[in-house]
Order: structure tokens, then sequence, then C-alpha cells
């Protein structure tokens, strides 16, 4: 499972990429993003940023760290993954960060990542 982990840390990298060219629409067109419903473009960079970094993550402990068990994997997998995607909702809605379900979504993201990243550190050690 643990060279999973790196290929798909590639992937995330690979989607915050993709997401750079609506950063460059920003830029270079302001207010292009608009027609596709966005009002928050910084949403969308801070997504973009925590994509890479969430992608780093994954690849780093794929690659150094062997046999990682399966429920700390997905965890982990679960909270880089999430972490980041929170964002993007919030591109295109002022009012979703209120939501009850949201808020329980970004909460237990947030418990998946820190918590798993502290048992990787143990199983590693």
């Amino acid at each position: 499972m643990t060279p999973t982990l790196a290929k798909i840390g590639l992937f995330e990298i690979a989607f915050a990429a993709l997401l750079g060219w609506a950063l460059i629409a920003h830029r270079e067109k302001p207010g292009s993003l608009k027609r596709f419903g966005v009002i928050a473009p910084r949403r969308i960079l801070q997504c973009h940023l925590d994509q890479i970094m969430m992608g780093l993550i994954l690849i780093a402990v794929g690659l150094a760290v062997d046999d990682l068990p399966l429920a700390i994997a997905i965890a982990l997998v679960f909270g880089t993954i999430m972490n980041p995607l929170l964002f993007l909702p919030e591109a295109f809605s002022n009012t979703i960060g209120d939501r009850t379900w949201f808020k329980g979504l970004g909460l237990l993201s947030v418990l998946a990542m820190s918590g798993s990243m502290v048992a990787v550190a143990f199983y590693a050690l």
C-alpha cells in the first residue's frame, strides 16, 4: 500500500497543476471565472497550494515508510484529499461554510489528517 500513497500524491499534484489554469485565467482576465459561478477565486488558489502540499506529504510518506497499516493509509489519503477539496465549494458559495454538514466534514478531514500523521510518525519510529 505504501508505494500507492506516492502515486496518489502524484495525482493530487497533477490536479493542482490543472487548477493552475483557472488561476492564470483569473490573473489574465479578472472576472473570467464568474461565468462558471466562481465568486471567491482566492479559494481556488488555496485549494491549488494545499493540493500541492498534501500531494508532497503523500509522496514523502509513501517513499519513507514501508508497509504502513491500511487503516492509517486510508485516513491519511482521506485527509490529504478532503482538506484541499473543501476550499472549492467555498469558491462558489459564501454561506456553505456555515452549514453543519460542511463543518462536520471539515472537522472529520482535519481529524483524519492530523491523527493519521501522528500515527505515521509513531509507526515510522
